[in-house]
């Protein structure tokens, strides 16, 4: 009688059993296709020591979205995960399961469920020789849950939304070694793709982000439900691997964000702040990140779709974020992506021209030659989009620095900005406004045409001196005389100086034997004279 008593008592269960419980029963009854919860729950559980161990724990807390579960799970780094397989392949239970095509259709989504939890295991690549048929089951798992994520005609329940972002979570979300990094300067930006590192366990990975990318693109989700599971630290989660070294990786995680952009509307602001701040560290902070350009390229699409007129939101974005990501030395990495965010902002609005010229010049380069050409393009496409009353706001300091190029003794520089007169829509704004710019740029150009060392300089130097000569010859010749003046200015200031300083040296060799003091008679007043030629200058000895 005390056995069947005690008998009834129900035992206390484990840990691994409340966990998967809870895991798959949170999304009960929830779905459109809730009666598969109960099959789903019982499969789960069945299939449970596919995850035990680390593997399950670290997966179980994804179920509960009101409790912020997915956060506690992104916080669980790759380094543990690849010991997850170790007390499951002591027991030699890895096998594949049956493919979709060999069990009864109705069946195929509690398989479905037990595919997924197979696939929460992971290996350790570091080892090529280890785990190779465990690796091989797995990777053949993989392709088949992406033939039926395509497949798939009914909407997903928040039971699958639930199992395929905690597979996915379980695979993908991992720490990078910050010491790759941190021993680094900006050289690891020049090195060539063969030397880039690769991620061992891409041949796993890669498919993993197929399921995703699948998933997000399926016509079969509910957004509404779906935001659930990929919340706001699933998408901080995909932003963090976007320093991964592996451009592999990067490109599939852009394609994957700008779809996630484009479904969840709600996620959107979250989005942009959240790359916002990723270049706000990387500009203020550490210079070091890998995926700048891939980010950029997504807020390509995103600019181009901004509505007219503009928010203050993204016009402050603009002059915080993009502007000065001009400053970084390894700008080269991500340009061409920049210039176009860049060039986007100034078609949407072209009033905002004269802020993003400015923003250039702020961030113009001094010493470095092949950046400089890189900024000469970019402002060509801005000043390409830019109307004569913005361009007319920044001309004169924009052409005091244009001026300098013309100038450089890099020829590729002056070579860049005399190409600026190739552009039609440039050459009109400059002839528009040729009373202020030509006395500007008039002393480099004449420079130029007399002393540049390449002869190609020269030549484009003559192009542009023709094209303001035939368009205006008496504001050309007024320029040719006032540069001639201040030239015949400059040589007598030099002169005087040079006589200065000859007596200077007369008179300290004449007195070189003795040790007194020397008084230049005249000196002090001519040294003023020389160096100050203004009327009214004054100096003392």
């Amino acid at each position: 009688m005390i056995k069947n008593i005690w008998g009834k008592i129900p035992r206390k269960p484990s840990k691994s059993s409340q966990s998967d419980a809870y895991s798959d029963g949170g999304a009960n009854g929830n779905g459109p296709n809730s009666s598969h919860s109960s099959k789903s729950s019982s499969s789960s559980s069945k299939f449970s020591n596919l995850g035990s161990g680390n593997s399950r724990s670290s997966n179980g807390v994804l179920t509960s979205h009101s409790s912020g579960g997915v956060k506690s799970n992104h916080s669980k780094k790759s380094a543990p995960l690849a010991t997850q397989a170790g007390p499951l392949l002591s027991s030699g239970a890895y096998e594949a399961l049956p493919s979709f095509k060999d069990v009864p259709s109705s069946e195929r989504q509690n398989y479905f469920f037990k595919k997924l939890n197979m696939c929460c295991v992971v290996f350790d690549f570091n080892d090529p020789s280890k785990n190779l048929k465990e690796k091989e089951v797995k990777r053949q798992t993989l392709l088949e849950l992406v033939d039926y994520i395509s497949s798939v005609t009914s909407k997903f329940n928040e039971v699958a939304m639930q199992e395929i972002t905690k597979m996915v979570a379980t695979n993908l979300f991992r720490t990078f070694s910050s010491s790759n990094l941190d021993n680094k300067g900006p050289e690891i930006y020049d090195q060539d793709e063969e030397d880039q590192m690769l991620e061992p366990a891409w041949p796993h990975l890669q498919i993993v982000y197929e399921c995703l990318l699948r998933f997000v693109a399926s016509p079969e989700i509910d957004a509404k439900l779906a935001k659930r599971y990929i919340d706001h630290s699933f998408v901080l989660k995909l932003l963090d691997l976007f320093n991964s070294e592996d451009q592999r990786e990067r490109e599939y995680l852009k394609t994957i964000l700008h779809r996630i952009y484009g479904k969840f509307m709600v996620h959107r602001p979250f989005i942009r702040k959240s790359i916002n701040n990723i270049f706000f560290w990387f500009i203020f902070e550490t210079e070091k990140h890998n995926g700048i350009a891939e980010l950029l390229e997504i807020l390509g699409s995103i600019i181009n779709g901004f509505a007219l007129p503009l928010k203050e939101e993204h016009k402050l974005f603009l002059v915080r974020a993009l502007i000065p990501l001009h400053k970084p030395k390894c700008v080269s990495m991500y340009h061409q992506q920049l210039s176009y965010c860049i060039s986007q902002f100034v078609e949407k609005d072209a009033k905002l021209a004269d802020t993003v010229i400015r923003g250039l010049l702020k961030y113009w380069p001094i010493t470095n030659s092949s950046k400089e050409v890189m900024f000469l393009g970019e402002l060509e496409e801005v000043l390409e989009a830019t109307q004569p009353s913005e361009f007319q706001r920044c001309m004169v300091p924009l052409f005091r620095q244009i001026g300098n190029c013309l100038n450089s003794s890099h020829f590729q520089v002056a070579e860049r900005a005399l190409f600026l007169w190739n552009n039609d829509h440039i050459r009109n704004l400059i002839s528009q406004n040729r009373q202020v710019i030509l006395p500007i740029i008039f002393p480099a150009l004449e420079k130029n045409t007399r002393s540049h060392w390449n002869q190609a300089v020269q030549s484009l130097t003559l192009n542009v001196k023709k094209i303001f000569s035939d368009v205006d010859q008496e504001l050309f010749d007024e320029c040719l005389v006032g540069f001639q003046e201040d030239e015949s200015k400059e040589k007598e200031t030099q002169e005087k100086r040079e006589s200065t300083w000859k007596r200077l040296e007369d008179v300290a060799a004449s007195k070189a034997l003795g040790n007194e003091a020397v008084l230049v008679s005249g000196f002090t007043s001519s040294v003023a004279i020389a160096t100050n030629p203004k009327p009214g200058a004054s100096s003392g000895s």
